[in-house]
């Protein structure tokens, strides 16, 4: 696996904060965010299970330029992969 950096949230205090990387190799976006809570866990379930391999976490709507950029550097690496 290769992780690629993208970003972290621009208001970070350098410890514990949201942040985007992409899987070179598999095209996935990797995020790190803050754990849901309770009363947001419970409105996710509304709309089905959460796998105990899974979670819900809040990432701050300041990343969203990181998840663009997260996003089309997934692509293009899908993109390669598919070309070989």
């Amino acid at each position: 696996m290769t992780l690629r950096f993208m970003g972290i949230d621009p208001a970070t205090d350098g410890d514990e904060c949201p942040t985007a990387w992409v899987d070179e190799e598999t095209a996935d976006i990797v995020m790190q965010g803050w754990l849901a809570d309770e009363a947001t866990t419970a409105e996710c379930l509304a709309t089905g299970k959460i796998p105990e391999t899974e979670a819900v976490v809040r990432i701050p709507a300041r990343m969203v330029p990181i998840i663009r950029k997260a996003c089309d550097a997934a692509e293009a690496a899908e993109l390669r992969r598919a070309a070989g």
